[in-house]
């Protein structure tokens, strides 16, 4: 309808039908005016009402039930509807009674327009002008323009032309979570059933673009010519192009034969049907598998397998590779989840790789591993005061060498897992940790076991301090107690060993209690005096009996001569007790400078203590004298040297012990602060000081080493660490300590330096403009470990992201560097050959990247080790971003494993599966 058809039907409603359509309306009004009230500013439509109203005889109101006006939701008014709910007896007491036809609608409609509604009383029709909107059950419709006939209830929505020329306000149509963007649309109000002409619709992460689209009643969507693509865009860069497709509303999309188009040009892909999942939920299927090229492998599959949905709790992924070589490996990974209470998943991997010719059998070899991971986490709500956890990681040492393919992972030659139990008694100061933990080295083999092990511990509790604290407390009532209590049970043996009776003999066991009796009282008003008791009791399962045996070899140099050491079985004990007091305090110094100077003030504070101690020597039964070398001299060694809870220390000390602690701040001029003084506070050193003791009655080297650290962060930006170790003591020509303090030599030095570190660590990066929305999706990432199995997924996700850097670039952040550098010093003298040997490590390590363009990024990680003077591992990624696709390349060019590939796949995870991907791997095994 052109815009003078519309005006003139508007001055023919004015000067001719004014009164009649003026009757009409008021019919309803009528109505409503005895059945209810109703505001006027609404419309609603009914077909078969505006021809089937009929007077009819009054009767008494006390027995006629009368529908009642209900809510519509969303809707700011009550309107009468056939479905009101009669069953409670309601009355209304009115004249009329509408009397509804069988073919009526089951829902009213809503409508209104922006610019104008007009009716059309001889074609029984309705026009809506201006971002018109009709909602009828779970439609809602919104376009440009729309009309109505009431004849055959067919509704027509349009979009318009604006002054340019330009399409604008084409109909938008969302029924049940399905959305439907066109040109043209029609809807029929009797069978539900609609057709729409260049439509544009949306399923989960998928979009369908047809020329014509069928609606069923059952929402069944049926498209001719047609193009399904992840990309958002109208002309998107790729679709697959099916003449005939169907789609299951929350089940499937299916097409018959299709073609990828690439930017809108046919490519030789055809495929004969295609199936595209759009279910919400939980749903078993299978999982397609990846073609690859493995250089040592062949070509195979990977990742190919089925996943069951065992319910809300519970369910399991099936994996499987396999090779053109013969290599194949299976694995299961179960998950497991309840909402507020617990969440956890297995990993259970077998494989069997196979390298080289069968018919060469020096070139051929078989290597059959396994590993088990399990990740355990307890909702801390679940139980108070309890809690459970696991993060196990065991397997064969050969496992990441041969099947894993992410470089950190592979050359990581540690991996360890841990089990704990703990309570803790609401109320009472009883904690209880029970645990089961091991490490395991892949280069050499080697596996430590702890189990079962546990700690209970008692908070301190104060015995003489009564319910009711009044006044100021006595120093007695000061006075705490505390306990601690360790059980450790250890293994120590090769991998090849596990199992094997060979273990359980390496197994030790020991107890550890210790009570320790302390209080704090202030004196001299800025000192706080801490006297102290300590009691220590151990408890050993063997004993270690060690002894110089000249015929023995010695790995370590090849000649004869090495200690032996036999194991003796029982009951041991030994007891360690102490006793000490301290005195501590904190000084205050400040510098201020000119009040024109940019820095105002520089102030020093200084924490020293000073602590006096005893412990007797309640450990010289277990103690003898050991020959340890060929030349005869000895030294002490207890019977329990290596056991897993210590050994207590030989002799008596009685000594000083000391330390200072410095933290270094200075306040300068700036503009930023607003409170008035214009001020900041700068951390010239967080923290730097210097420990040591003194032994009153040692016989010989009563000087302890000096342990010296700083830390400081500059700027909020340079983090800065620093330590190392001073011996005060002359060494002779062999290489031994004297009794002689360096000082003693006219040296100024607080002795020589043993070894020392420092590390420094930066990062700088430009502004990313969707860091808060990015914060926020991590927030609920996080929330959502505790209520499913989200963490496990996590992780894959993770492992992902290092093993493909390139694929998982933020392209927000124009560019980013990080730096970190380490140095590690050393000088040690060995003993009998007065040789001196020092050692100098120094390491640099960076990664970032940077953006040619806002689709082109490049990136690198790498390091350089000054040591050996040789690039650490590197890895160089390209990433491109293409919309609705990414490409990256990946090169690994140094190293033991060497790496090179290119992947191009489509972000969308509905096609992840649809990725192109080449691969080369190198090895120097």
């Amino acid at each position: 309808m052109n815009a003078s058809y519309k005006n003139n039907y508007k001055k023919f409603f004015r000067r001719t039908y004014l009164v009649f359509a003026g009757m009409l309306i008021a019919i309803p009004f009528i109505i409503d005016a005895v059945a209810g009230s109703r505001p006027q500013a609404f419309s609603f439509f009914n077909k078969n009402l505006a021809d089937t109203i009929q007077p009819v005889v009054r009767k008494d109101s006390s027995k006629v039930k009368r529908p009642v006006p209900v809510a519509v939701p969303g809707a700011d008014t009550n309107i009468l509807s056939p479905d009101a709910d009669t069953s409670k007896g309601t009355t209304v007491d009115t004249l009329f009674v509408p009397k509804i036809s069988k073919d009526t609608l089951d829902a009213p409609v809503h409508y209104k327009a922006k610019d104008s509604i007009i009716l059309m009383v001889p074609d029984k029709r309705f026009y809506l002008y201006g971002s018109a909107n009709t909602k009828y059950k779970s439609i809602d419709l919104t376009a440009e323009k729309m009309n109505f006939d009431q004849e055959t209830g067919i509704l027509e929505a349009t979009n318009a032309k604006d002054t340019a020329g330009k399409l604008f306000g084409g109909p938008i149509m969302n029924d049940g979570g399905q959305s439907f963007e066109s040109d043209t649309l029609k809807y029929n109000f009797t069978s539900q059933k609609a057709k729409i002409y260049n439509t544009r619709s949306q399923y989960g992460e998928g979009y369908i673009h047809s020329a014509q689209t069928k609606k069923a009643a059952d929402n069944t969507i049926f498209g001719f010519k047609n193009g399904y693509t992840t990309c958002n865009l109208d002309t998107p860069h790729f679709s697959f192009r099916a003449r005939k497709i169907k789609v299951i509303p929350d089940k499937l999309v299916i097409s018959g034969p299709a073609n990828l188009e690439i930017e809108g040009i046919p490519t030789p892909l055809f495929i004969p049907f295609a199936i595209f999942p759009i279910t919400q939920g939980q749903r078993s299927g299978i999982l397609p598998p990846q073609y690859v090229v493995n250089q040592q492998k062949g070509i195979g599959l990977e990742n190919g397998g089925y996943y069951i949905g065992l319910g809300e709790h519970f369910d399991l992924t099936m994996r499987g590779d396999v090779y053109s070589y013969g290599s194949w490996s299976l694995t299961a990974s179960p998950t497991y989840r309840k909402r507020y209470k617990y969440n956890g998943g297995l990993n259970l991997s077998f494989a069997n790789t196979r390298f080289g010719d069968p018919a060469v059998k020096s070139e051929f070899s078989t290597s059959k591993d396994f590993r088990i991971t399990w990740n355990h986490s307890m909702d801390s709500k679940a139980r108070p005061g309890v809690n459970f956890g696991a993060a196990v990681n065991f397997g064969t040492s050969s496992y990441n060498r041969y099947n894993v393919y992410d470089y950190n992972t592979r050359v990581n030659n540690n991996i360890g897992s841990s089990i704990t139990f703990s309570k803790s008694w609401i109320g009472k100061p009883y904690n209880l940790t029970m645990g089961l933990n091991h490490s395991q080295n892949l280069s050499t083999r080697d596996v430590s076991i702890s189990f079962p092990d546990a700690t209970f511990t008692v908070n301190t509790i104060y015995p003489f301090q009564p319910k009711e604290m009044v006044g100021k407390p006595k120093w007695y009532e000061k006075i705490g107690i505390s306990y601690n209590g360790v059980l450790r049970n250890q293994a120590n043996f090769k991998d090849s060993l596990f199992g094997r009776q060979q273990m359980f003999d390496a197994m030790q066991t020991g107890i550890q209690h210790s009570v320790p009796i302390s209080f704090s009282i202030p004196v001299f008003k800025t000192f706080t005096l801490s006297p102290g008791i300590n009691y220590s009791e151990y408890w050993y399962a063997k004993k270690f009996i060690r002894n110089w045996n000249p015929n023995k070899p010695n790995l370590g140099t090849g000649d004869k001569g090495a200690l032996d050491t036999t194991y003796q079985a029982g009951f041991f004990t030994a007891r360690d007790v102490s006793a000490s007091m301290s005195l501590s305090t904190a000084l205050y110094g400040m510098y201020t400078f000119a009040k024109h100077s940019k820095v105002k003030a520089i102030r020093h504070v200084m924490r020293p203590t000073l602590s006096a101690s005893y412990r007797p020597d309640l450990s010289s039964s277990y103690y003898r004298l050991v020959q340890y070398n060929k030349e005869g001299d000895k030294t002490p060694m207890s019977d329990f040297d290596g056991a897993i809870i210590g050994v207590p220390s030989p002799g008596t000390f009685g000594g000083i012990n000391f330390g200072l602690d410095n933290n270094l701040e200075m306040k300068v001029f700036s503009r930023k602060d607003t409170t008035g003084n214009h001020e900041k506070k700068v951390k010239l050193l967080d923290g730097f000081g210097i420990n040591g003791n003194y032994n009153l009655v040692a016989d010989s080297f009563k000087l302890s080493t000096f342990s010296i650290y700083a830390r400081t962060n500059l700027f909020d930006k340079l983090n800065i660490s620093a330590s190392g170790n001073l011996d005060p003591y002359q060494t002779d020509a062999r290489g031994r300590r004297i009794d002689k303090l360096i000082w003693q030599q006219g040296k100024i030095s607080l002795g020589r330096l043993t070894n020392a570190s420092i590390s420094m660590s930066t990062s700088f990066q430009s502004k990313d403009k969707k860091s808060k929305a990015k914060e926020q999706t991590i927030d609920s990432i996080e929330n959502a470990q505790s209520k499913d199995a989200a963490f496990a997924a996590q992780q894959r996700q993770l492992a992902m992201v290092r093993a493909n850097p390139g694929e998982y670039v933020d392209f927000d952040i124009p560019w980013r560097v990080d730096l970190s550098y380490s140095l590690a010093y050393t000088n040690t003298i060995i003993p009998d050959s007065g040789g001196v040997v020092r050692r100098i490590t120094q390491y640099v390590s960076f990664n970032g990247d940077f953006s040619l363009t806002p689709k082109w990024k490049i990136g690198l990680n790498s390091g350089f080790d000054f040591t050996n003077m040789q690039i650490a591992y590197t890895n160089m990624y390209i990433s491109r971003d293409l919309h609705c696709w990414q490409m990256s390349i990946n090169l690994i060019p140094f190293g033991t494993f060497r790496q090179f590939s290119i992947t191009i796949n489509p972000k969308a995870g509905i096609l992840r599966d649809l990725r192109i991907n080449r691969s080369r791997q190198f090895y120097d095994l």
